[in-house]
């Protein structure tokens, strides 16, 4: 492994405004564009925003994913992550920085550990690592480790290498509590990346030994499709890969959103994950990339990156299915659990041509008896809604921004949206972190659901 030099950015005051035509990838975000006009429901307020900070402040430093410990949020950056005290929610504050560029940056965490994804080739394996050619067969990706017991001062701890890198990444637990397995997930671009050859319809499974996480070590590299996934078409995706996988420990269950495919994993041995169900939907899913489990586990929110995220879907020519969330009741067949598709869920408000929009990250919303969630929908903002009755969905709530360029189409907004201890957490592609509180009825309950650690892609039981 290459040295694991690791570089802080101490937090800094606001950007000042951008005021001239720049390279993209020097461009700050303006202070126009970060404090753009918040507009919600009468149930939801926005509480607070941390806008990005430097060096995060640039167009192509995105926010993605959030993992929570105690009173702080983990918040993953195309150019490595930010810790945020999050004890105070109407306050929040950076407590550190840590720049380690490596794309997507998603993240998990687990006691002392802090587990990254590093999605573009890179170098080598250390933070200060240099961008390299997809074509060069001597390019470091992979998932690399951090201590996070202070959260002032990560510390770069070990590194291993992945097949296609780590787009995203799914912690779930070993029985014995004495290690965490990593569901890496990755796709196959092209055949003329040599560490990355098509076909690619496997992920990576990486164990972490908690006592020793110097030594992460690759335990399988499972083809999940033998038979072959979905050969896709114009309009669909060819499944080389998986986006996303979703864990629900407590059923040795787990979803993943795999391009061309929606599919039920049997994770009973953690090590040896099994497709147990696979659903396609041609006519109306063109990429499923994330999915959400109801509490009982008897239900699966699969969404649609229509567009790759970068396209405006959410308007009026684009319709009320095409990039919807599809939602799925579990039902039991003759050769086990199936898939039953139920109904569509889409944001009800029409956005800009100059917004994208496309369904995003979510997490329930923990209200025992109902299903909720609440979910990121990049420029359409969030939106939080009711599944409950699986063939009826509808929203309860929201929050949106106006564009962040009226006059052309560039990415920004909520990347996940997520709910955790009495609040929803916002990460923004360009915005930074907001912290959103919604008051109702039907989610008032959730307030007193505490959690001391939360991964929205290994889902908790609550209630009962």
């Amino acid at each position: 492994m290459a040295a694991s030099a690791l570089v802080l950015a101490a937090p800094s005051a606001a950007t000042p405004p951008h005021d001239g035509p720049e390279p993209a990838p020097e461009r700050p975000v303006s202070a126009t564009q970060a404090e753009r006009e918040v507009v919600s429901s009468d149930n939801v307020e926005h509480v607070a925003n941390v806008p990005k900070q430097p060096p995060f402040d640039t167009v192509d430093a995105y926010g993605t994913d959030i993992a929570f410990q105690g009173d702080h949020a983990f918040v993953g950056n195309y150019d490595g992550f930010t810790v945020y005290d999050i004890s105070d929610p109407a306050k929040p504050e950076i407590t550190s920085q840590v720049v380690c560029p490596g794309g997507q940056g998603d993240v998990s965490i687990s006691g002392n550990l802090l587990f990254v994804s590093t999605d573009y080739p890179r170098s080598d394996d250390s933070c200060t690592s240099e961008e390299t050619d997809a074509a060069d067969p001597g390019g470091w990706e992979g998932m690399k480790v951090f201590d996070v017991s202070d959260p002032a001062e990560p510390r770069y701890v070990s590194a291993i290498p992945t097949a296609c890198g780590s787009h995203t990444h799914t912690l779930v637990p070993d029985r014995a509590g004495e290690s965490v397995f990593l569901y890496v997930s990755s796709y196959g671009p092209a055949p003329e990346f040599p560490n990355c050859q098509p076909p690619h319809d496997q992920i990576s499974i990486v164990e972490v030994p908690r006592d020793n996480p110097a030594e992460p070590v690759l335990v399988d590299a499972p083809v999940l499709f033998p038979d072959g996934g979905n050969p896709g078409s114009p309009e669909v995706s060819e499944t080389t890969g998986c986006h996303d996988i979703t864990a629900f420990p407590e059923k040795d269950l787990a979803a993943g959103a795999c391009m061309g495919d929606g599919v039920l994993l049997d994770i009973s041995d953690r090590a040896k994950p099994r497709v147990i169900e696979q659903v396609t939907d041609d006519e109306n899913f063109a990429f499923w990339h994330s999915a959400t489990f109801n509490n009982d586990g008897t239900k699966v929110v699969f969404t649609d990156e229509l567009g790759g995220g970068s396209a405006a879907t959410c308007n009026e020519a684009t319709g009320p299915t095409r990039g919807a969330n599809g939602i799925y009741d579990i039902t039991s067949g003759g050769d086990g659990p199936q898939l039953d598709f139920q109904s569509y869920y889409k944001l009800p408000r029409h956005q800009a041509d100059t917004e994208n929009c496309v369904a995003h990250n979510g997490s329930l919303i923990p209200v025992a008896g109902s299903d909720i969630m609440v979910q990121a929908w990049y420029q359409g903002g969030i939106s939080v809604w009711d599944f409950s009755d699986s063939q009826n969905p509808h929203e309860i709530g929201y929050l949106d921004r106006t564009p962040f360029d009226e006059n052309a189409l560039e990415t920004a907004g909520s990347w996940s949206a997520y709910y955790y201890n009495g609040h929803i957490y916002s990460s923004g592609i360009q915005e930074g972190l907001d912290v959103i509180d919604i008051r109702d009825e039907r989610t008032d309950p959730a307030k007193d659901v505490r959690f001391e650690e939360f991964n929205p892609q290994t889902q908790p039981v609550y209630g009962s």
